[in-house]
């Protein structure tokens, strides 16, 4: 979940705030406040881009439990396709 600190991190870069609870304590004297209007579109925005990024975190993982390079060398020494093979089906559990 995006949270409040996140989307205005995301809609003003460094600027300088507190957060206690819900409430915004602006302390920026060059970049104005986001209105609770962007704040909210902008932490839908994020949530939406990190959610469509699902299946790479989930690929990753299983990508990880792979010995990739000794599969690569394993299949280029007895002619295999297992790492190919492996990837494909990683790859197609977890569809873009």
């Amino acid at each position: 979940m995006i949270d409040l600190m996140t989307a205005i991190q995301s809609l003003r870069p460094k600027a300088e705030l507190t957060i206690r609870g819900t409430e915004i304590e602006w302390h920026d004297t060059n970049q104005t406040q986001p209105t609770d209007s962007e704040i909210q579109a902008e932490i839908l925005r994020l949530q939406a881009e990190y959610d469509s990024q699902a299946y790479a975190r989930d690929r990753k993982a299983e990508y990880d439990q792979l010995n990739q390079f000794e599969l690569q060398f394993d299949d280029q020494l007895n002619g295999t396709t297992t790492w190919v093979d492996a990837i494909n089906e990683i790859k197609n559990r977890y569809p873009k």
